[in-house]
């Protein structure tokens, strides 16, 4: 029997991880990790997994991260760092400034 995975978190939403590595937007969602099998770690494939780009002085990087070590970023961008790398709809959701926000 298939299980199906209700991700908690959103295209557009600002996250961080649960150990402090990192802090950035949710820019795409699967339903159960994606990669290649055995390298999850110690995680469960079984759950929603997101491609999150974390913000840094350097500008950023795109990690694949599984959601029971995400949680919701209450801080919100600065205003130079919005500008730089996103593009904002109305509801506050982010975009990378190169993808639309779907």
């Amino acid at each position: 029997m298939m299980t199906i995975h209700t991700a908690r978190f959103h295209v557009g939403q600002i996250v961080r991880h649960t150990g402090d590595a990192f802090h950035g937007v949710v820019v795409d969602v699967d339903a159960a990790y994606a990669g290649a099998a055995g390298e999850t770690g110690p995680m469960s494939p079984e759950q929603p997994f997101y491609q999150v780009l974390a913000l840094g002085s350097d500008g950023g990087f795109v990690a694949y991260v599984a959601e029971e070590v995400l949680e919701r970023h209450e801080a919100s961008l600065t205003p130079v760092e919005e500008r730089r790398l996103f593009s904002v709809d109305n509801q506050g959701h982010h975009a990378p400034r190169t993808s639309r926000i779907h």
